[in-house]
């Protein structure tokens, strides 16, 4: 009998490409998307009376829409589609093609646009939730730049083949670049078998339940070795590893390590959560992370000067994106002219990362460390907060530099000790 409800389990579980489990547990389809919604019903019902709407109504019918949003796949259902990355692919193109009626309008959405992403990206990291909306702009922003630049800037014939492939050379290195921040940026995971020992008690012990597991109760101990350790040191030890113990992820983390409160995780030598990657920038990815800052700031200074001197050949690159007589006679000049500008405001800020990702490598600072010590005010800064230097971990230009190149991607955490 139990192998026939086992095996009936595993068939109710085989799901086809646009069949789902929904946040009830129940089998559903992609067909069925508005069906049976009762708590948009209610809520429907409740405006139309004029009547109050419940607390958690507006909430109730934002999870059963996000929910039911899928797209069909072939291995195991379908799949949830996060909505944050919807309101880019709309936005930026709607954005940029009103720009381009008139000088004046396009001031506006071009100073309005950075001011709204700033202020999502506040209300996001307050909320300390995570998001794939900056990742989904990042990457909509250079394929949606890449299009423009074939699609109306190489037909106008101002340059040839050269230029258009070391431009897709530059996009297609960004993006492996950015996969392989992605992947992992040295993520920290307890090792139970070398810090925990299992106890078993086959009596209760006092002011334990002893009807739980019949009598019998598994009690996880941390264990030190003390061998050979002075008073001293162990006290020491015990200290370092009080300062150095994540509350979260239940372990001692070891130095330079830092946890994560948007993904949850400790990370070795944490930098920071960029939200433009929507990951952590840590030890196993913070060399590739400023790879493709590199890549995609080259890329993009290239692409910008190629697209001024198609639609402002009589003007200098320094000043043509102040004063372009005539860019706004035609819509597609306009058009390149407004992505030229776009993609300066973005390289500007990229370009501003950069700098500060370089000074903290060159003071062997990371971004979190030099928050913390400004915080505590045990650090000397100087250029308005540009350059932090704690004096922690440096061993001069050359020494931080060559430490940060050849640093591995995996360390082996120290084994704690101890607490109590």
């Amino acid at each position: 009998m139990k192998r026939q409800a086992k095996k009936v389990l595993e068939e109710e579980a085989v799901l086809c490409c646009c069949e789902y489990m929904n946040r009830h547990g129940q089998r559903s389809h992609v067909a069925a998307c508005c069906c049976d919604c009762e708590d948009l019903d209610d809520a429907c019902d409740r405006f139309l009376k004029r009547e109050p709407q419940k607390p958690e109504s507006l909430s109730q019918v934002a999870a059963v829409v996000t929910d039911r949003i899928r797209v069909p796949w072939l291995w195991g259902g379908a799949r949830k589609v996060d909505l944050s990355i919807i309101p880019p692919l709309l936005l930026l193109p709607a954005l940029l093609h009103l720009a381009a009626l008139h000088f004046l309008i396009g001031m506006v959405v071009l100073t309005a646009l950075p001011g709204l992403v700033l202020w999502y990206y506040y209300f996001t990291h307050r909320k300390k939730g995570r998001t794939l909306f900056f990742l989904s702009l990042a990457l909509f922003s250079l394929a949606y730049m890449y299009y423009l630049f074939i699609t109306e800037v190489f037909p106008r014939g101002d340059f040839g083949l050269l230029q258009l492939a070391l431009v897709s050379v530059g996009v297609v290195l960004t993006l492996l670049a950015l996969f392989h921040t992605k992947r992992d940026p040295g993520i920290l995971h307890p090792n139970e078998e070398s810090v925990h020992s299992k106890v078993v008690y086959y009596s209760s012990p006092t002011g334990r339940n002893p009807s739980l597991s019949g009598g019998r109760q598994d009690v996880t101990m941390t264990v030190a070795n003390r061998a050979g350790v002075s008073e001293h040191a162990e006290e020491e030890m015990k200290e370092s590893n009080r300062k150095n113990w994540c509350q979260a992820c239940r372990m001692v983390r070891p130095p330079r390590a830092g946890h994560c409160r948007i993904c949850g995780v400790c990370v070795l030598r944490l930098d920071h959560h960029c939200v433009w990657i929507n990951s952590c920038v840590g030890q196993a990815n913070h060399r590739s992370f400023l790879l493709t800052l590199v890549l995609f700031l080259l890329t993009s200074l290239y692409g910008i000067s190629l697209v001024l001197q198609s639609v402002c050949p009589r003007q200098n690159l320094l000043f043509a994106l102040l004063y372009c007589p005539g860019v706004y006679n035609q819509y597609s000049t306009a058009l390149c002219f407004t992505c030229a500008w776009y993609s300066s405001i973005v390289t500007g800020g990229l370009l501003h990362l950069l700098a500060i990702q370089l000074i903290n490598v060159s003071y062997n600072v990371t971004e979190r460390e030099a928050r913390i010590a400004l915080r505590e005010k045990t650090a000397r800064s100087a250029y308005w907060g540009l350059v932090v230097n704690t004096g922690a971990y440096s061993r001069g230009f050359r020494g931080n530099w060559s430490e940060f190149m050849s640093m591995g991607d995996k360390v082996i955490p120290p084994s704690p000790t101890d607490l109590v």
